[in-house]
């Protein structure tokens, strides 16, 4: 796969979610909802969503999972699908450029 399948498919995901989104709980995520509803008294429990959403996106994204499932599966990053383009048409070639003296690569 690539970056414009992964473009497609993030665009079809998103006209499909676009609608009302219907979830249903499990017992345990209820409770759990619940309790942070009473906790933090936000104006709709589904404030609390939205943000669970940004937060696991968010950790997701730090913690490089994100990458390691789109490089898996489209054979892009997160950054690439935000630029629009892979490294390779980034730099014209592969990414660190061979020709190029990488010793000081590491170093800090």
């Amino acid at each position: 796969m690539s970056l414009d399948d992964l473009e497609a498919d993030v665009e079809a995901a998103y006209a499909d979610i676009d609608g009302d989104l219907d979830v249903t709980l499990d017992e345990e995520t209820k409770r759990e909802l619940t309790m942070l509803v009473a906790a933090l008294d936000p104006e709709e429990p589904e404030d609390l969503v939205r943000r669970a959403v940004h937060l696991l996106f968010q950790s997701t994204v730090e913690s490089g999972k994100l990458d390691f499932h789109l490089r898996s599966t489209y054979d892009v990053t997160y950054d690439e699908y935000l630029s629009g383009m892979t490294y390779e048409e980034m730099t014209g070639g592969s990414f660190p450029q061979p020709q190029q003296n990488d010793e000081r690569r590491y170093q800090f």
